[in-house]
């Protein structure tokens, strides 16, 4: 593969970076409030208003949490922008204390109770799993990774789990395709911006679709489902770490003349977690991937960053 990509693979942090984990069971109570929220709070009037909350851990026991009236991303939020919020958990307890101004109220238990405030009620923990979550590849479908095997891949191996890793490049390469991705990144609490669960989708190794924990973040071109350097996601719909994500992929390839020269940009349409988030995209190249773009085609790489990022579900339909 090419210099540039070989040279992302091999990227990592120091040693004495923020652990990570990979299993819920280990994980602990941070992991456990952690997650998102939804339902009904009555305001000042006792109407009903629709609320999602996105509650997100920051290590040791500190949580921000993002409101969104409406609903949360991507299911009915309305995407005005609220106030953060901040909640600590008790000592000796396995509930958050909200913090913030003239609001009384607790996260935990699986619900987030509000006793004093503008809205008052509680909010359930929900669980939101992508409508395309487990797709089976259509006939005629180039399978890169199904859990049996990692032979389609350069560097590819087989975890314990049957899960693929990063730092992995696919064999086949591709023009125009319809494709599908499953991904899950790490609990990394103490972690921040691109240090929390960092991967990137190369498409033919030339386009960087970002990969990242950037669960109730404001969802920049560098953050989940970003476009890297090039556009920020419609809706972030990255869900919290731990939970098993979706990529559908739409993509055609740029055009070239007989004399090489460029006649039309590659065009992407992206779903992540069955919500449009890039809609007939025109791309650029990325950082760190192929620095020329051409008339051949090319693979998939799962760039390494140091976190342990997992890929599962991998295939392919190649558009005639």
């Amino acid at each position: 593969m090419i210099s540039s990509i070989l040279a992302a693979t091999l990227l990592s942090f120091s040693a004495d970076k923020a652990p990570s984990f990979t299993d819920p069971a280990k994980a602990g109570i941070d992991f456990a409030i952690q997650g998102e929220y939804a339902g009904e709070l009555k305001d000042e009037s006792g109407n009903p208003v629709k609320i999602g909350v996105q509650v997100i851990a920051e290590g040791k026991g500190a949580f921000t949490f993002r409101p969104y009236h409406g609903g949360l991303p991507g299911a009915g939020s309305d995407g005005a922008e609220l106030p953060l919020g901040k909640a600590k958990l008790a000592e000796g307890s396995e509930k958050a204390v909200i913090e913030f101004p003239e609001t009384e109220g607790t996260i935990g238990g699986d619900k987030i109770e509000i006793t004093k405030g503008k809205y008052l009620g509680s909010l359930a923990k929900v669980t939101r799993k992508s409508p395309t979550m487990g797709d089976k590849p259509p006939e005629g479908a180039i399978v890169l990774f199904d859990g049996t095997s990692a032979s389609e891949w350069t560097n590819g191996k087989l975890s314990e789990d049957k899960l693929l890793g990063v730092g992995v490049t696919s064999k086949k390469k591709f023009g125009d395709f319809k494709a599908h991705i499953e991904f899950r990144t790490p609990f990394m609490p103490q972690s921040r911006g691109q240090g929390r669960g960092n991967s990137g989708v190369y498409v033919q190794g030339r386009y960087e679709i970002q990969v990242l924990d950037s669960f109730g973040l404001a969802g920049e071109d560098n953050e989940c489902g970003g476009i890297y350097k090039q556009a920020k996601p419609a809706v972030n719909m990255a869900l919290a770490p731990l939970s098993w994500q979706t990529y559908d992929i739409d993509f055609i390839a740029a055009k070239f003349d007989s004399a090489g020269v460029k006649t039309a940009d590659a065009i992407l349409t992206l779903r992540h977690n069955g919500v449009v988030i890039h809609d007939k995209l025109a791309l650029k190249l990325s950082p760190g991937g192929d620095p020329k773009e051409a008339a051949t085609p090319g693979g998939f790489h799962f760039q390494n960053h140091g976190d342990p990022v997992a890929y599962r579900n991998i295939w392919v339909v190649e558009s005639k």
